[in-house]
């Protein structure tokens, strides 16, 4: 069968637990690029003996990060390049998507939705994680904030593509399963809930061109995040609204840890404002 013109890119820093069940469901695809940023575990050797290519990337605390960097100094072999986590991965279904899509698609991006796993288990309701994942190369990059001063992630997270084109968005969804456990979790929402913070505080003095690059979702969120309600708002919409109860015992404890997330980001807003230091 003819490759896929796709080429996949995972950044990584210390994902050994993840990487190996990331790169096993990728046998439909001829490039995977593993941009590693310093890892101390085994990730790059499991890398390397699974087939993929790695790059070695050093972050200066400065733009660009990983997806940037790869994008500008990688010449990947397809037209399309499938930006993955380590903890996410392939299906047949999604792979057949693909093939039907990008032959005829005059779009240059995708969004993808994700089977969030939370505590070992699979989540099929609530607030469905999804993002802008796949793009045609050349078409753009990740958006750019001026963090120097406040960020401590060397990948981007919450940034999204700006892309010259239209989007569309793919039906079948990945698998999100962080073998990692609540702790990793846990550490990791607390390093993004500073990033939303401090990128919030940047957003109020960034000017209109700052806010015109928001998508609709992105702008009512960074309008409410300091609102005591919007942490219960979320919380009600994705348990009740989107029926997040039918997951059971799970669906409660996910929709509590996100309810948490947004008031701890309330709460480094505040004491950004407090003491004008970041979070």
């Amino acid at each position: 069968m003819k490759p896929l013109p796709v080429s996949i890119c995972i950044p990584v820093k210390n994902e050994a637990v993840n990487l190996p069940a990331c790169l096993a469901a990728l046998s439909d695809f001829d490039e995977v690029v593993v941009v590693d940023s310093g890892s101390t575990d085994d990730t790059v050797k499991l890398a390397q003996e699974a087939g993929a290519t790695v790059l070695s990337f050093e972050w200066n605390g400065q733009f660009p990060k990983k997806r940037n960097w790869a994008l500008r100094n990688h010449a990947f072999k397809h037209p399309w390049v499938l930006f993955l986590d380590a903890d996410e991965r392939m299906n047949d279904g999604f792979v057949a998507e693909l093939r039907e899509v990008l032959a005829g698609t005059s779009h240059v991006g995708f969004w993808i939705s994700f089977t969030n796993w939370f505590m070992g288990a699979p989540l099929h309701h609530g607030d469905v994680f999804h993002k802008l994942a796949l793009l045609k190369v050349g078409a753009g990059e990740y958006e750019r904030f001026p963090e120097d001063a406040w960020s401590k992630l060397d990948m981007e997270v919450h940034e999204h593509p700006v892309l010259q084109g239209s989007t569309g968005e793919l039906k079948t969804r990945l698998e999100h399963q962080d073998y990692r456990g609540l702790k990793s979790y846990l550490g990791k929402h607390n390093e993004y809930s500073s990033w939303e913070a401090n990128r919030y505080v940047w957003l109020e003095t960034a000017g209109p061109d700052a806010w015109a690059a928001l998508n609709g979702r992105q702008r009512f969120k960074y309008r409410a995040l300091d609102r005591w309600w919007l942490a219960w708002l979320y919380w009600a919409v994705s348990l009740w609204l989107k029926k997040g109860f039918l997951d059971g015992r799970n669906g409660f404890r996910f929709a509590q840890m996100k309810r948490r997330y947004f008031q701890e980001i309330r709460l480094k807003i505040q004491e950004i404002r407090r003491t004008g230091n970041p979070a």
